[in-house]
């Protein structure tokens, strides 16, 4: 076994747009477990747009990244050595061990893996956080009835994917909103939505106009800016918002909403959330997605990045939506 491993600690705070130089990679001991710990050797790491408000020292639901501590981040892994009288050397298991090759844990808020009809690398996306994401939002906020129409933005993304799948299942017209041919052919064809916008082709509103002729009832909205205005104007009354992400926002830039009127014109209602506070329905989320993967009903992609130095650019990637489908990296 090697005696070393490394991590990527952020170096410093970005003022607008991330760069590499926020970040530090470093070359540690292997450290020594205790009687009750286990070590893990992480597969994979995850990345996800909250991670940029992380990096931020402002007012937020969570306290800022540490400078010069790991970077956050959900991982997946194996146990190479336990003293824990519940894991034994070879589980799978699901952590919160950051941008890092190693984690060490004593147990607590680390869950076994049953890999035998989930990939290990899905419970990083679509039987992980960003799947959950999904199903709470749209179970808990939209609660789209049949034949309602819901839109959702970065439909193509790790979160996106998933509220599309689960709505047209629930037998809604769904429109996605994606960045470039490519993904919007995959968000139709592959996943099954009824339409998919190019935002980037350059006629926003009269393409979206044309996909929700009846206008929109429930929105999933993880942009925010230009496109989430484009929506509400075509909201219908009564019309239901689950607010995930502004990621239009997320350097600095101001997000303001030009439609804000329709909020009162159509009686809308408009919810943030944040779905690690509500663990009471993850068990049941969690229940419906498994299903779902492991009989094949419920699809992903994933833009897999080699290597823990890759972390910073593969992350920067993200926030310019350069991924296509749940952002991973595979750590060696």
């Amino acid at each position: 076994m090697t005696t070393t491993y490394q991590r990527i600690v952020l170096a410093s705070r970005p003022h607008g747009q991330v760069t590499p130089d926020n970040f530090r990679l470093e070359t540690l001991p292997l450290p020594e477990i205790r009687e009750g710990e286990i070590l893990i050797r992480n597969r994979f790491l995850s990345l996800d747009p909250y991670m940029r408000g992380r990096m931020e020292e402002s007012k937020s639901y969570a306290a800022p990244q540490p400078l010069n501590e790991t970077m956050i981040g959900g991982t997946v892994g194996e146990v190479i050595a336990s003293k824990h009288a519940r894991f034994q050397t070879g589980d799978q298991v699901l952590g919160m061990f950051g941008w890092s090759e190693i984690g060490v844990s004593d147990g607590s808020l680390l869950r076994k893996l049953d890999t035998s009809r989930i990939p290990l690398s899905a419970y990083l996306g679509a039987v992980g956080m960003p799947g959950l994401t999904a199903w709470y939002g749209l179970t808990q906020i939209m609660s789209p009835k049949a034949g309602e129409t819901v839109v959702v933005s970065a439909a193509s993304g790790a979160v996106g994917s998933v509220v599309g799948q689960l709505a047209r299942q629930r037998g809604c017209r769904v429109v996605g909103i994606a960045g470039g041919a490519e993904k919007c052919t995959y968000v139709v064809e592959e996943l099954g939505f009824d339409a998919c916008i190019d935002y980037k082709a350059g006629q926003l509103e009269a393409d979206l106009a044309a996909a929700t002729p009846d206008g929109i009832d429930a929105i999933f909205e993880n942009v925010g800016g230009e496109i989430f205005d484009a929506c509400l104007a075509r909201m219908n009354p009564f019309g239901r918002i689950a607010l995930c992400g502004m990621i239009s926002g997320y350097n600095g830039e101001p997000v303001s909403i030009r439609n804000a009127r329709v909020f009162l014109t159509m009686r809308l209602k408009m919810q943030g959330f944040i779905v690690s506070e509500h663990m009471d329905l993850w068990p049941q989320g969690l229940q419906e997605l498994g299903t779902l993967v492991a009989s094949g009903k419920l699809k992903f992609r994933e833009s897999v990045a080699e290597g823990l130095a890759s972390a910073p650019d593969a992350f920067i990637g993200l926030l310019k939506g350069k991924n296509f489908g749940k952002q991973l990296v595979r750590l060696s």
